[in-house]
């Protein structure tokens, strides 16, 4: 079963620590949306013939969500989640390790909801032929749905190699400090 879940832990952090690292430059393409949203309605206000762009906030939007759910995996992974450190910076790392295993599993049963939720309505939106947005723009919603719905299963994936980081802690494992890049600590597996 150890060997289970290294393997497991190991390639979930390197297929999330990829991903989270690509999706991160994401932040470029929002600018660019927002800088060219902001010159056409320069423009227009100016008198150039440029007519403001309809589609940038909402596209701005989508790729807000792009960003924020698909790095998530990576956020967990690096630790830099937001946590009540009122005890639990002056905690040994075991009894963080015991802390974490019960409480990842408050996370799992979550993201297994919004998982099965977000599953309904990305397939409501097949369904009926493609749902669409309120807005002038009118694009389609499934493409932002399904970003949604991989990016909650990647979340679940980590919080599970989260869980078993914990527990091969437990066991004894070094598994490298829990705010650290996994891909900086050493080798997954090795015993202290």
């Amino acid at each position: 079963m150890t060997g289970i879940m290294l393997t497991y832990v190991a390639v979930v952090d390197r297929m999330n620590r990829w991903i989270g690292r690509i999706v991160m430059y994401g932040i470029f393409a929002m600018m660019a949306i927002l800088l060219w949203s902001s010159f056409t309605k320069l423009g227009s206000d100016i008198g150039l013939d440029i007519n403001p762009s309809l589609w940038t906030l909402e596209m701005a939007q989508f790729a807000m969500v792009a960003y924020f759910i698909l790095g998530g995996p990576y956020s967990i992974q690096m630790g830099s989640n937001v946590r009540m450190d009122l005890l639990y910076g002056e905690w040994s790392d075991r009894r963080k390790a015991q802390v974490d295993a019960f409480t990842v599993l408050f996370l799992i049963v979550y993201l297994a909801f919004l998982l099965w939720g977000g599953w309904d309505s990305l397939m409501y939106s097949f369904q009926y032929g493609g749902e669409r947005s309120n807005s002038v723009w009118r694009p389609y919603l499934w493409p932002i749905k399904l970003i949604m719905v991989v990016g909650i299963f990647l979340m679940l994936l980590q919080a599970v190699s989260e869980f078993f980081k914990d527990i091969l802690r437990l066991k004894g494992h070094d598994m490298g400090p829990k705010d650290e890049d996994s891909s900086d600590a050493r080798p997954e597996g090795t015993r202290t």
